[in-house]
């Protein structure tokens, strides 16, 4: 792969430690490297869930609006390569994960987005409080002149940039939901039932895009009206298939417990839910009040499935060796006007190489159904 930035940073680096005495070793990540030769402003998303759909729809909505922009960072393209095309931007539009925001020094986004945080990458992380500390630095050189886009229900600290609140679930937020409308301040700006986004997670995640577009000076209803066609990125609740009437999705994308709970609420029928995948040693019992309430059956699979079994008590559980067949083997489901929701709360790496290839495995599965 090839960069554009200089080795400035390094040699920097590397200057400015004793390695001849093997004392420091500085570490300068892609981010914070990338960052460095960037000569447009940049909009930094982050938080456990929804990242690439509000980096994916701010792009949209910033680019119909007439501003020069594009997407990159953990969404797929690294910020290292899309940095050359940054003088030819308006605005740089990133998703950053913890782990990039480890290894920051000066990175500092004109834009910040907190999305959310739910108990994640525990197999990493000392405790949920070090995984927070990490994601918190994306404000950590900010100033007053910059902004933060901020979910209102998040207890977050002091921070320096100008705040912007958002939520779906509480009045008070700057940009609020009532009736399926969403309002900035009071006054109607999109209506969401008017898009191809449904739940609650997606009304925030439009508004964090508005949010954004509105610290940038973009008028909010231009951007209203660019979002009509959008639809969520694949293996993100994604419809694959109505099969003698039950409806088929896949959300290979839920890496955490939160994105289940959030893919459950979003289901009107009734749910058969398969899940499971790489132990990454978090508490499942949380949820198992919601998967009693609102799922008939779960079929569970990967590292994680006897443990699972053990804490959602009171749950119709069924291990499953792999998704060759992704309905229960007993029994009458699913039934017509049933869905069978893959939203397997955890990483894939114990069985595939990636979300990609394991929500692509389960759309095979179910396509090959007869």
């Amino acid at each position: 792969m090839t960069y554009a930035f200089s080795v400035r940073g390094l040699i920097r680096g590397c200057l400015s430690c004793e390695t001849c005495s093997g004392k420091k070793i500085p570490v300068i990540g892609e981010l914070e490297l990338a960052f460095e030769e960037c000569i447009c402003p940049v909009v930094a998303i982050t938080g456990t869930n929804g990242k690439t759909t509000t980096t994916e729809l701010t792009t949209v909505m910033l680019r119909d609006s007439g501003v020069r922009t594009m997407a990159s960072g953990n969404i797929g393209l690294p910020f290292a390569t899309a940095v050359r095309q940054s003088t030819e931007l308006d605005v740089m539009i990133l998703e950053v994960s913890s782990f990039q925001l480890e290894t920051i020094d000066a990175f500092r986004p004109q834009v910040a987005v907190w999305l959310n945080f739910s108990p994640n990458h525990l197999d990493r992380y000392r405790d949920l409080e070090d995984y927070r500390k990490a994601k918190l630095r994306v404000f950590m050189n900010q100033t007053p002149e910059d902004y933060a886009i901020v979910n209102a229900r998040e207890n977050l600290p002091p921070i320096s940039a100008r705040r912007i609140t958002f939520s779906a679930y509480e009045p008070g937020a700057d940009f609020t939901l009532r009736d399926g409308v969403i309002f900035y301040q009071g006054e109607p700006v999109l209506d969401q039932r008017k898009t191809r986004l449904e739940g609650f997670h997606n009304a925030e995640n439009l508004m964090a895009a508005l949010g954004v577009g509105l610290a940038l000076g973009v008028e909010l209803e231009t951007m209203a009206a660019a979002v009509g066609e959008f639809t969520a990125p694949v293996h993100r609740c994604e419809f694959v298939r109505d099969f003698e009437g039950v409806r088929w999705i896949n959300d290979s994308k839920a890496t955490n417990l939160d994105s289940v709970e959030k893919a459950i609420h979003s289901q009107t029928r009734p749910t058969v839910l398969i899940a499971g995948g790489k132990d990454k040693a978090v508490r499942i019992r949380p949820i198992a009040p919601l998967v009693r309430e609102r799922v008939l059956v779960a079929i569970l699979i990967g590292e994680m499935k006897e443990r699972i079994a053990a804490s959602w008590s009171g749950v119709d559980c069924r291990i499953s060796s792999s998704l060759k067949r992704p309905s229960p083997r007993r029994g009458k489901l699913p039934r017509p006007e049933d869905a069978v929701l893959f939203s397997p709360g955890t990483s894939s790496f114990d069985m595939f190489r990636n979300y990609g290839e394991r929500g692509n495995r389960f759309k095979d599965a179910v396509n090959a159904l007869k």
